[in-house]
């Protein structure tokens, strides 16, 4: 998988094109290579999942999230990230598959706080946001989500 992307790296800029975005084959890859722990391109392929899937709603991006929220629910081991990381690049992804997610982490000690970090910048949450208000009534950190939203903190 590794040398077809540089190929298409090299093909590109030979076009002056930046790299296409991952597809959700790709990802899968990527994803399978991480979970081997004595992978020697870890952090290339690290590289590739953080910068080289589109956030958002594509099938890259489902495969991407759904990773991720596997290691920070601590149901998938990954040596290179552990749940508090994968939290984190949760959140990167500005909205779409990793909304559930991230409100589920927000009930998890660990990841709670970064969950609630991640959710306070996020805006397209869209239906999603029902769910952090109804969360809110007994959660902190989905009470501090919400009241990061009303006092518009993503702009700062």
């Amino acid at each position: 998988m590794l040398n077809e992307y540089q190929k298409h790296v090299e093909q590109r800029a030979q076009e002056g094109l930046p790299p296409l975005a991952l597809d959700a084959e790709q990802v899968s890859s990527v994803v399978e290579l991480l979970k081997q722990s004595t992978n020697e391109n870890t952090e290339k392929l690290l590289d590739l999942l953080i910068h080289r899937v589109p956030p958002g709603v594509d099938q890259a991006a489902y495969v991407k999230a759904g990773f991720l929220a596997d290691i920070a629910k601590g149901d998938v081991s990954c040596s290179s990230i552990d749940s508090v990381k994968a939290t984190e690049l949760l959140g990167t992804m500005r909205g779409g598959y990793n909304i559930q997610p991230l409100i589920d982490l927000l009930d998890d000690k660990t990841t709670a706080a970064t969950a609630e970090a991640a959710l306070s910048h996020t805006l397209l949450v869209y239906d999603a946001y029902h769910d952090v208000v109804e969360k809110s009534a007994t959660n902190d950190y989905a009470k501090r989500v919400v009241q990061s939203w009303a006092d518009a903190e993503w702009f700062t």
